[in-house]
């Protein structure tokens, strides 16, 4: 850990020249991590610089970016951040131009963590650590492997425990509409616990997701009752790369299939507002 921390430290150093900051995480007072935007004028902040546990970093760069688009950042992240960053970039929400990438790869602890199909960064200018495999996710092969009825009994069960704390739509970096269909009374009914539907929260959730979940497993660490989220979004994720070949984040010129409609036999862009 300690010599992935000082590569990582030096990785930053070598890019604040070029940089008006680097978006990371610190440890702080009473050893609680948090994200923090890191300057070459106080170098020795980087002595507080972290590594673990993780941090939804993508979320807080496009606030940033958003209060100052012309600044010039960095920001430290893993696979899924990384995933993040592009599929938010391709949906508008951050100016690739103005953004550099310090790939940080994950140890294999940590890929176990997540099981991590792709704890390795692509796009990465500067990348600190060494790649390594993928690990297997058997939570999301074992509902895999179920029939449709068990699918259907195991998420109503599992459903059924949601208290609609909306910490999972909260940590998403990937929720970032201007009005949540989940706070209209018409779909989600508010005041009342327990929801007298509670699957049409997450389905909803699930079919904003689509072909935007990155595997970050923030939604199911976050969730105080334990709803196994992240193998929802998986196996959607499954469904999406056989049905057009998309892979969240993987490819930086190729369109999301919800930035698509079909028109006279060929997929085009129907643009997004700013």
């Amino acid at each position: 850990m300690s010599d992935r921390l000082t590569s990582l430290r030096e990785a930053i150093q070598q890019v604040f020249p070029q940089v008006d900051g680097v978006l990371g995480i610190r440890r702080g007072p009473g050893g609680i991590i948090s994200p923090y935007l890191f300057h070459s004028e106080h170098p020795e902040e980087l002595e507080a610089l972290a590594i673990w546990p993780k941090e939804p970093l993508p979320d807080v760069l496009r606030k940033i970016q958003k209060a100052h688009p012309e600044a010039k950042l960095a920001i430290v992240c893993r696979g899924c951040e990384e995933r993040g960053v592009v599929e938010m970039m391709k949906h508008s929400q951050l100016n690739w131009d103005n953004l550099t990438l310090i790939g940080l790869q994950c140890t294999k602890e940590e890929a176990e963590f997540c099981r991590c199909a792709k704890p390795y960064t692509v796009h990465a200018k500067i990348v600190v650590g060494e790649p390594i495999e993928g690990v297997p996710d058997p939570v999301t092969e074992k509902v895999a492997a179920m029939s449709r009825e068990e699918k259907q009994e195991f998420w109503k069960e599992q459903f059924l425990h949601c208290i609609k704390c909306y910490g999972c739509r909260t940590i998403c970096p990937q929720c970032f509409c201007n009005i949540c269909t989940l706070e209209d009374e018409k779909f989600v009914e508010t005041g009342r616990l327990p929801m007298p539907n509670p699957s049409m929260y997450h389905l909803i959730r699930a079919m904003h997701m689509t072909a935007k979940c990155v595997a970050c497993r923030e939604c199911e660490e976050t969730c105080p009752a334990d709803i196994p989220m992240a193998v929802h979004f998986r196996l959607i994720a499954r469904d999406v790369q056989e049905m057009f070949s998309y892979e969240t984040g993987a490819i930086l010129e190729q369109k999301p299939p919800q930035l698509l409609v079909l028109e006279e036999g060929e997929y085009e862009r129907t643009g997004l507002p700013h």
